[in-house]
């Protein structure tokens, strides 16, 4: 494929995947509603829900392309919990009046779970469903804390959707969750095969491309959702996106992206990648348990990212 043709095949691929991502949010919350579910349910079931990288992931595992699809879940991850929560830090410091400790200790296990189950260089269908099960307990956990008072509140697109859904519009939001998830994997099928001869000409592997400049890319817009909260004195929401990322990252996504195709996962991801993720998820946490995150906790985990975006060049 010309180098030419593969640029507009990723950049209308990337197009249509994040204008489309906002509409199946829309789509599946106003059926949601729209056939009974509770909102309280709506925000823990949907919290991290992350449709762009869920199709990106799930299209690279179809077409054997390893490293799009764990740069969509480890990559995109750290876009989220390292620099766009180390932005925001830095823009608006977050000091918080409650952190349950309980909580802090569910991302961790998340990405340790994933770290296990790959352990072996792969993750197969079997593991996939160790990890969605790992997503249901999770979500039954935050469940419970919610009831012992921890306050889950839905944020981002999901909040937006959950305002403007209307009970009586339901087939309309069905039709528009269906037209969306075509339209995500038309978008994703055109940015991988695009990926791939971008991959061949840059000279990069597959892995280093898939979790620098894809996740990126791809992720970038957890910015504008963690950002504005923080300026707006809400910063548990920013917080939130990060627990939400992480789940939805780490279990859902991953074990739905195992389910299509069990995925190979070479040395560089488990000895470079993997664990400096598993490290900044602990930094995260530790900075939680302080109840606040300053310019300098900011600075640091921006810093985290770089060494995670650069490593895999250097490496």
């Amino acid at each position: 494929m010309p180098t030419l043709v593969a640029i507009a095949l990723f950049a209308v691929g990337l197009a249509l995947i994040l204008y489309f991502a906002g509409r199946l949010v829309r789509g599946a919350v106003g059926t949601s509603v729209g056939f009974g579910v509770s909102p309280f349910l709506i925000s823990v079931i949907f919290i991290g829900f992350d449709p762009e990288n869920l199709a990106v992931g799930a299209v690279g595992s179809f077409e054997g392309v390893a490293g799009i699809a764990l740069g969509s879940i480890v990559g995109s991850a750290m876009v989220a919990i390292a620099l766009a929560f180390g932005i925001t830090a830095l823009v608006a410091p977050m000091t918080f009046a409650t952190v349950p400790k309980p909580i802090l200790v569910v991302p961790v296990l998340a990405v340790l779970l994933l770290g296990l189950l790959s352990w072996d260089g792969r993750l197969s269908r079997t593991d996939g469903m160790v990890l969605l099960m790992g997503f249901v307990l999770s979500i039954v956990s935050l469940a419970w804390f919610s009831r012992r008072g921890l306050d889950i509140r839905p944020a981002g697109e999901v909040a937006e959707a959950l305002e403007t859904a209307d009970t009586r519009s339901k087939w309309k939001s069905f039709g528009l969750l269906v037209l969306s998830m075509a339209a995500l994997l038309v978008g994703s099928e055109m940015l991988v095969a695009g990926a791939t001869t971008i991959i061949a000409g840059l000279g990069l592997s597959e892995t280093v491309f898939g979790m620098t400049i894809l996740a990126f890319l791809v992720s970038i817009e957890e910015l504008a959702r963690e950002l504005p909260a923080a300026m707006r004195g809400r910063p548990e929401i920013s917080f939130g996106n990060v627990v939400g990322s992480i789940l939805a990252f780490f279990l859902f996504n991953a074990g739905l992206i195992a389910l299509v195709r069990p995925v190979p996962v070479d040395a560089q991801v488990l000895r470079f990648y993997l664990p400096v993720c598993f490290g900044t998820v602990v930094v995260v946490s530790v900075l939680m348990m302080t109840k606040q995150v300053t310019r300098w906790a900011g600075g640091l985990l921006v810093l985290l990212y770089c060494v995670f975006a650069v490593g895999g060049y250097v490496g």
